[in-house]
């Protein structure tokens, strides 16, 4: 379904063919894939939260605020 600002795909991971994945993807080649397949351009904020929406490791972020109250 697609807004004139938003693209919301549903999903099921049950339907997925998983076993030729041996390795894990980077970001850059998940972006490359998205582009190619799709034509749009994705964030690594989204790559992230599609990972931890499906259970998904993600990398620890290593850009964090010095001050424990940061915005």
């Amino acid at each position: 379904m697609v807004d004139s600002r938003k693209v919301k795909v549903d999903f099921s991971r049950e339907d997925m063919d998983l076993s030729e994945f041996k390795g894990k993807a980077t970001y850059e080649q998940i972006k490359a894939y998205v582009l190619e397949q799709t034509g749009l351009k994705v964030s690594s904020l989204y790559i992230a939260q599609i990972k931890k929406k499906c259970g998904l490791d993600v990398g620890e972020n290593f850009n964090l605020a010095k001050s424990e109250n940061a915005r």
